[in-house]
């Protein structure tokens, strides 16, 4: 048994210049895959020929929602990419309302046109999304549910939300995922939830190369330290590392269905 990193940026500054002593230290700290994450179409090339290159990295498409000024792909450019075997999902993709700098909500709503599109394109080929949200949990929900993405779920990432957020994502059908921060001091409310959240609905990630954990805070993040988070997350829930390896892997393959059917 082994770990899965469920979100990493493996083409950003600090991890693509060293790429094989990232895989490396993967493979010795027992994380045996990584999903590499899309930010904009203008990195996609690089983030799809890393996952070819690589069988156990596998990638998404998708526009970050704090990204302006990039190129806008509409739902069928975000589907004919999302319909490569090696990219699982569509993301990251969500709101983010953190950095208004003088923008009322009103001015978001081409981050709101910009999600809409995400959610048609993952219904459009049957693949789950990969959601960002930051001081926009309520959006966030609202287009999630209007746009039936419950038909599709997916997996919101790097949680840092409350319990109701956490739970109406789950009866939306989403998974949550838990990052480096879960191991931060100041972290108390995210461990609560982490040991309320359904075994079965539960990932790990790193989003590398931010967000290092203990012990490494500070430095640049990478998908090994995946380990530390399972590490934390097993002390919190009171079990083995091995078995939140065990269901942690079971969601992953149960969600990213591309990369079970793959393997098979």
């Amino acid at each position: 048994m082994a770990l899965t990193d469920s979100h990493c940026h493996l083409n950003f500054p600090g991890l693509r210049d060293k790429l094989d002593h990232v895989l490396a230290s993967m493979h010795e700290l027992g994380v045996a895959r990584a999903v590499n994450i899309c930010t904009q179409i203008e990195e996609f090339d690089d983030v799809l020929a890393c996952a070819v290159r690589h069988p156990h990295i596998w990638a998404t498409v998708g526009v970050h929602p704090d990204q302006e000024g990039l190129t806008e792909p509409s739902v069928d450019e975000l589907a004919q990419r999302a319909r490569h075997p090696r990219v699982v999902a569509i993301g990251e993709t969500g709101l983010d309302y953190y950095r208004l700098e003088g923008r009322t909500l009103a001015d978001m709503e081409w981050q709101r046109e910009r999600f809409r599109a995400h959610i048609k394109a993952a219904r459009t080929v049957g693949k789950p999304l990969v959601i960002h949200t930051r001081a926009a949990a309520e959006d966030t929900l609202a287009i999630l549910k209007e746009q039936g993405a419950d038909a599709i779920g997916g997996v919101f990432h790097c949680f840092t939300e409350t319990w109701d957020v956490a739970r109406r994502a789950l009866d939306l059908g989403f998974f949550i995922s838990l990052s480096g921060i879960l191991t931060f001091k100041n972290a108390n409310e995210l461990r609560d939830i982490a040991k309320k959240l359904p075994e079965d609905r539960i990932l790990v990630e790193t989003d590398s190369p931010y967000l290092a954990p203990v012990p490494h805070r500070g430095k640049t993040n990478q998908p090994a330290y995946t380990r530390y988070v399972a590490r934390c997350l097993a002390e919190i829930r009171g079990c083995s590392e091995q078995h939140v390896e065990g269901f942690t892997e079971e969601n992953f393959e149960h969600l990213f269905k591309q990369v079970q059917a793959t393997a098979n």
